[in-house]
């Protein structure tokens, strides 16, 4: 199959930069984020046609299999002499945490702000509904509808997205 440089172009200018900062997170090592990023991005070229869901998403769990690939790589042979050793990722719970923080950012992006509001109050600043209606300045019963109606919201974008719960 040639290679389409206008798709991967595409793909490197609307996903590049969020792809090579979520890699980096897993690792410090700058050339392999980009190693990692261009593995990820020609294998999700290859299987562009059979991709269903969020391509963002697709990328994402590629990344992280490609990271986890490499280093399963690494622990299989002895490092070489002068080769300087690939960091201990912290296993695979590390980067399956970094991708899902970065999967539930994207889908909280995606929700209206009065829901996005409500959830971040309730369950990232720990807000009660109390203290999140003060905060936000509605009644605590529209916080209790809102925080239901977003909970439901999310588990439909997260279905689109492709991601398993």
């Amino acid at each position: 199959m040639p290679l389409d440089e206008d798709v991967v172009a595409a793909i490197y200018r609307d996903h590049g930069t969020a792809l090579r900062r979520f890699v980096l997170s897993c690792t410090p090592d700058a050339h392999l984020a980009d190693d990692v990023v261009q593995e990820t991005i020609l294998r999700v070229w290859q299987r562009a046609p059979q991709i269903t869901g969020s391509l963002r998403s697709y990328l994402f769990r590629t990344a992280r299999n490609v990271i986890i690939d490499n280093y399963r790589k690494a622990q299989r042979r002895p490092p070489e002499t002068g080769e300087q050793e690939l960091p201990d990722l912290g296993a695979t719970e590390r980067v399956d945490e970094l991708l899902n923080r970065v999967l539930m950012e994207e889908a909280l992006l995606r929700l209206s702000t009065e829901h996005r509001e409500v959830v971040v109050a309730l369950h990232y600043q720990r807000f009660t509904v109390n203290e999140a209606a003060l905060r936000l300045n509605i009644p605590s019963g529209t916080v209790k509808s809102r925080a239901f109606y977003a909970v439901k919201a999310l588990r439909t974008i997260l279905d689109e997205m492709g991601v398993e719960r």
